[in-house]
């Protein structure tokens, strides 16, 4: 070939530029479990002419680029294989990007919003990795959606002359529905509804939906829960088929099945809940034995007496897996004639229940134990406040009994922080609601020993039943349980909380032998001062979450061994599954099947969360309902997060947090100093830290989007 004919053929950079793509993507692949630098890669392919080597870097960008190869954070290059791919749930944070939640607790994946592909929050995706970071996380790109979260949202509708739209609830939807008007389904301006995709996004194209449901007017109290019930898929009703099923069980408790159980009618027995309560499903018996010891009862109703396996109920049960509570109603588990009516353990009734009985000594030493089903008659129904009354005072019904089971309790809470327990005591809110739901106050909950009383004997049940069926076999083979596990935390979550509260003046001893008994001696420390729940709450976030398992393991919070939840079947599933697995043991029932039980409960686990999520976003409701009615007050506030966009405070009466924008912050530029916690103005100088107490009021509030902005304001201005 001649000179002339060489040059004509390579002398142009786009052949040259395919011709080594398809050249270094034989090397990567031929060699996909190693990786090259670009000067690897040229002493790889050997080529002497210059012009080649030059184009080389180039090339490898231009594969990475377009997903043909991946770049890892130190530069070097390797093949894209199939196990470059994963797949997970799409974690949209805000319109700019978002992550892969991965499964197996490996690291997030960090997703460009021209990568998303046009995945929606919450999607099951499958994601390519293109190997550069963003900060620390690896970064890809959305190749296929596997299956869309929902179909369905929730949201406020808008009309404009030839169209509507929804703009969703849910701020993790960062698009508006489009709705043509045929399609609106009777709405008017400003309604809450929902909406159901006909059609997902794509090129240039918003989603585009059809009203399926109208709420009512936004800001409306039934329209708003409503929508967060909708928002969170939670069901409005029972089906009247689950309904009748209920209404068929007989109510007479018969004589053979008395016959079958331990009869404590004669014990003293009673039971204490909050004052608006209408189940329970807990009761203590109480008496003195002839040696001097005290017999304890901790009796349960009884629920799988009444919801057999295979039947309507139980199927229903299982999919709800627990009951919500939310600020102005209940959305059960079971249909009103169970949860309140046969397992409820009103007083002066029998009642069927099942139990954990302990003979105790005067230091609270459990001494013999007994499980198994009981029947019972309550004597009595004390409300928290009542039975408060009686430990304060020493007077009114069953005072000494009170008095004793308080003292035992008071050992047991004891004996649980010697041994590592954590004391988190987080400050829970309840609101003073008119008839329409109307927020009048916000009133932050006490706990007293009343409380505790309950809680460290239910504790007790729950520690002493899964302990019992764990120890039932010896060796390694144990039989399957449900248990109640809480891992140890990530000791980088504890790292950066350390030293978020020293930022407070407070120090935390992170090694794993003595977080406890550092955590419990700072939230000893900050009890009662402005940064308490703050802390307290960030304290939790960094705390592994606890689950439902068949793995044996341990509940760091609580420093038990073993630990499951019996006590709470009228609104919990799990608990049901405990009740027949332990009556099944009593039995001498062989092992049951570990995977199907795992299986339950990671469904227990999930709906759990929904709830958690359902109850605080009815509670950040009522929060921005009641603030908008006082954007003219001035608020002590406590700073409790810092952003690039903007300053997170909590106000102190009220718990409500909400946020300083950086944009609104008019008197300099702000910068923002992410390794210490603080923005600063460049010319000014001023300061806001993390922990700082500073004065606020109500900018404006946003009911659909359950937002409070703030804005500061000078100590000076208020002379």
């Amino acid at each position: 070939m001649s000179q002339k004919k060489k040059k004509k053929k390579y002398g142009k950079s786009g052949n040259i530029k395919e011709k080594l793509k398809a050249r270094i993507l034989s090397l990567l692949n031929n060699n996909y479990n190693k990786v090259y630098t670009a000067s690897q890669v040229a002493k790889k392919l050997g080529y002497r002419r210059k012009d080649y080597n030059r184009e080389i870097p180039y090339v490898l960008s231009d594969l990475h680029r377009n997903g043909n190869i991946i770049q890892l954070t130190n530069g070097s290059y390797k093949s894209m294989s199939e196990a470059e791919f994963l797949t997970g749930k799409l974690d949209h944070v805000n319109a700019r990007f978002a992550y892969l939640l991965t499964p197996d607790d490996k690291e997030d994946i960090y997703i460009k919003a021209q990568d998303i592909n046009f995945a929606m929050d919450g999607d099951t995706v499958k994601v390519q990795l293109k190997g550069a970071a963003h900060g620390r996380k690896p970064e890809g790109k959305v190749v296929e959606i596997i299956e869309r979260a929902r179909e369905q949202f929730v949201g406020r509708i808008e009309f404009s002359p030839r169209f509507a739209f929804v703009i969703a609830d849910n701020k993790k939807i960062h698009q508006d529905i489009f709705v043509k008007l045929d399609a609106t389904n009777g709405a008017k301006h400003n309604d809450k509804v929902i909406v159901k995709i006909t059609q997902w996004p794509a090129q240039d194209k918003s989603p585009e939906g059809e009203i399926v449901n109208v709420l009512g007017p936004a800001g409306d109290n039934e329209a708003e829960i409503h929508s967060i019930m909708a928002e969170f898929d939670l069901p409005f009703e029972f089906p009247e088929h689950v309904e009748k099923e209920a209404e068929k069980i007989p109510d007479k408790i018969t004589k053979k099945e008395i016959e079958k159980r331990k009869d404590f009618r004669d014990v003293l027995t009673f039971t204490i809940d909050p004052e608006d309560a209408k189940d329970f499903d807990d009761a203590l018996s109480f008496q003195v034995l002839d040696n001097g010891n005290y017999e304890v009862g901790i009796h349960i109703a009884d629920v799988t007496h009444y919801v057999q396996p295979n039947t309507v109920l139980e199927k229903e049960a299982f999919d709800r897996a627990t009951s919500v509570y939310l600020v102005d109603r209940t959305v059960p588990m079971l249909p009103e004639r169970l949860s309140n009516g046969l397992c409820s353990l009103r007083p002066r009734e029998d009642k069927l229940t099942f139990a954990a009985v302990f003979e105790m000594d005067d230091k609270g030493n459990v001494l013999k134990e007994w499980f198994g089903r009981t029947v019972i008659h309550s004597d009595r129904r004390f409300s928290y406040e009542e039975a408060q009354a009686c430990i304060e005072t020493g007077m009114g019904d069953l005072v000494q009994e009170l008095q004793k089971l308080n003292d035992l309790a008071k050992k047991l809470r004891r004996e649980r922080f010697n041994k590592g327990a954590v004391n988190f005591e987080t400050t829970e809110v309840k609101f003073k609601l008119d008839e329409k739901g109307k927020p009048l106050g916000i009133i932050p909950k006490v706990r007293k020993d009343a409380h505790k009383l309950i809680e460290e004997f239910m504790l007790l049940a729950n520690k002493k039943v899964a302990v019992y069926v764990y120890e039932m076999k010896k060796g390694e083979d144990k039989n399957t349980f449900v248990y109640r596990t809480h891992d140890y935390p990530d000791p980088e979550k504890v790292d950066s909380f350390a030293q978020f509260a020293r930022k407070f003046g407070h120090s935390l001893k992170t090694d794993q032998g003595s977080i406890s008994q550092s955590l419990n001696s700072l939230m000893t420390t900050i009890e009662g001062k402005p940064e308490e729940n703050v802390l307290q709450q960030l304290a939790i976030r960094s705390m592994a979450k606890a689950k439902y398992t068949t793995e044996a393991m341990g509940h760091f919070g609580l420093a038990f061994k073993h630990y499951t939840h019996f006590t709470s079947p009228i609104r919990r599933y799990p608990d049901m599954m405990v009740h027949r697995l332990l009556q099944h043991y009593l039995d001498k029932g062989k092992s049951v099947n570990k995977k199907d039980y795992e299986e339950k409960c990671i469904h227990s686990s999930e709906r759990e969360k929904r709830a958690a999520d359902a109850e605080r976003a009815s509670i950040k409701y009522k929060q921005v309902e009641f603030m908008q009615s006082v954007e003219d007050r001035v608020f002590d506030g406590i700073i409790s997060g810092v952003t690039e966009w903007g300053i997170f405070v909590e106000i102190v009466e009220t718990k409500c947090e909400g946020m300083v924008r950086m944009v609104d912050m008019k008197d300099d530029y702000y910068e923002f100093d992410e390794k210490n916690y603080r923005v600063f103005g460049r010319r000014n100088k001023k300061m806001y830290t993390l922990g700082d107490k500073v004065h606020v009021t109500v900018k404006s509030t946003d009911i659909d989007r359950r937002t409070i902005d703030l804005e500061f304001v000078d100590k000076k201005d208020m002379v």
